[in-house]
């Protein structure tokens, strides 16, 4: 097995919860004064993947705040969430792409 594969088996994908404030050019509604983000994000661990997604979300243009992390979806399921197929599906193309997906936007309006 090569490094790589090895590392592609480690991956999890990890369900975090990103505060935005607002930044030039954040493509949020002109009123509002931040947003939530509902993110699946894979890596080894969930520092990474918060790393990862911090990262991204700045060369996006956006200002992350704060990030909350809801664990795997194994984590979730243990925990009695109830998790769609539509998530399920988000989850694993994190996860075969190596990727941050934003699977929900909530802006925020005083």
């Amino acid at each position: 097995m090569s490094d790589t594969e090895k590392k592609a088996n480690r991956q999890q994908v990890y369900t975090l919860l990103v505060e935005i404030g607002r930044k030039s050019g954040d493509g949020l509604p002109d009123k509002a004064t931040g947003a939530a983000l509902m993110i699946y994000a894979s890596g080894v661990d969930e520092a990474e993947a918060v790393r990862e997604t911090v990262a991204i979300l700045k060369q996006a243009d956006c200002a992350p705040l704060d990030v909350s992390g809801y664990g795997t979806l194994a984590e979730r399921e243990a925990e009695g969430h109830d998790i769609s197929d539509e998530e399920r599906a988000l989850m694993q193309r994190a996860l075969d792409e190596n990727s941050v997906i934003v699977a929900q936007m909530t802006p925020f309006f005083d």
